[in-house]
């Protein structure tokens, strides 16, 4: 037996309005969620059923849920967040851009460790650094919080 038998599947979500004009092809969605462990995985679920959705290929709809999950990981644990936020944008079938968003400290102006391959932390931006064609940090206008922001190409 299915260990789905009995349980009501969730609805679909409502794909969002065709865009006109300079932005057509463009598909975008914004969510926030608690600043727990357990957003890891439900963004990594919300980024798989977007992207699907949109028809996204499977590398890329892959490859997004690796970088989601790294980007939730790292505003979870290197921030005092109590909602980490994150926008989704499609640009046609060919790129898929991420941006997670913290509500900490901003910035750490010291400059970073480099990662080794034995470390138990600080892999992540090189895994990032791998996976995405292009990504980077916003740094806010106000010592407040900071995004970090990946593109994901087929």
């Amino acid at each position: 037996m299915s260990p789905l038998h009995g349980t009501t599947p969730l609805p679909r979500p409502r794909p969002l309005p065709a865009p006109v004009g300079a932005h057509a092809g463009r598909r975008g969605e914004r969510f926030e969620l608690p600043a727990l462990a357990a957003s890891v995985a439900a963004a990594r679920s919300r980024v798989a059923l977007r992207a699907g959705h949109w028809g996204l290929p499977e590398t890329v709809c892959d490859t997004a849920q690796l970088v989601v999950s790294e980007l939730f990981t790292n505003a979870i644990l290197h921030t005092d967040s109590d909602v980490v936020h994150c926008r989704l944008e499609a640009t046609g079938l060919l790129r898929l851009r991420i941006e997670v968003a913290d509500e900490g400290p901003g910035l750490d102006k010291r400059a970073p460790d480099a990662a080794s391959a034995d470390a138990e932390h600080g892999r992540g931006l090189l895994l990032l650094d791998a996976l995405a064609a292009r990504w980077g940090v916003i740094a806010p206008d106000r010592a407040t919080g900071c995004t970090v922001w990946a593109e994901i190409r087929p």
